[in-house]
């Protein structure tokens, strides 16, 4: 299973006094260098984490993969179209919401997301669709065109018993092989940490898996470096078993 760093709250940081540092660029350095095979960045309509410029600079400097987590606004996606990122992951966006609260609603418009997935593939752009693991939702990403789906594990992290896990499991689990047979790349992230990651690792249709918050949390504390090779150790033993 690979995983993929988001360095968002690397940015978020800078913004909190406005300055230089830390700079996120830096960060996606280092974490390729420890193993990463993918970085992310959340470019919102409010630019509260990473900004154009830190985009731009990524885009020349990341040697794995750059996913640009957007959505589907007219001005994110000619940004899109213009910088060329590797992959795209649209995701659901509310202005004050402090995070991404679930998945996207592809089912909703079907036409909309097709004709996103054209314009994309058109620049050679791969394209994800960030969903809930519902089958309805998977069977429209296939529809659409997409070549990913991210699972959005939120729920499964934030579930409070062993029984609401499980359950959330049975879902992700049943969604990754819908997206499998469907020929999806199935992938998966939101709230995943050393903690609870490891089930997640056993679903073997999941590929990937991206994690922002909880390895930046950590990186505070053993820097970036030791924080993706610890979460890379967590996987990998998670996955042998």
């Amino acid at each position: 299973m690979r995983l993929a760093v988001n360095i968002d709250h690397i940015a978020t940081v800078r913004e909190a006094r406005g300055g230089i540092e830390p700079d996120p660029v830096h960060a996606a350095v280092i974490a390729e260098l420890a193993g990463a095979e993918g970085i992310v960045c959340h470019l919102r309509e409010d630019r509260r984490h990473v900004n154009d410029r830190d985009v731009r600079v990524l885009r020349e400097v990341v040697s794995t993969k750059l996913d640009l987590e957007m959505a589907a606004t007219g001005e994110i996606i000619a940004f899109a179209l213009d910088v060329l990122p590797d992959l795209v992951t649209i995701v659901p966006e509310k202005r004050e919401e402090l995070t991404t609260e679930g998945g996207l609603d592809v089912a909703a418009n079907v036409r909309f997301y097709t004709d996103l997935v054209s314009a994309m593939h058109d620049k050679r752009i791969d394209v994800s669709y960030f969903i809930d693991p519902d089958l309805h939702q998977v069977e429209a990403a296939a529809r659409c065109g997409a070549n990913i789906i991210e699972l959005h594990t939120g729920t499964y992290a934030n579930s409070r018993s062993r029984a609401e896990a499980e359950a959330e499991l049975t879902r992700l689990r049943l969604a990754a092989e819908a997206a499998s047979e469907a020929g999806l790349i199935v992938t998966a992230g939101h709230g995943l940490d050393r903690r609870n990651i490891a089930p997640i690792c056993r679903i073997p249709q999941i590929e990937e898996v991206s994690i922002g918050h909880a390895l930046i949390s950590r990186a505070m504390f053993v820097g970036m470096k030791g924080a993706v090779e610890e979460m890379l150790d967590t996987i990998a033993t998670a996955t042998r078993m």
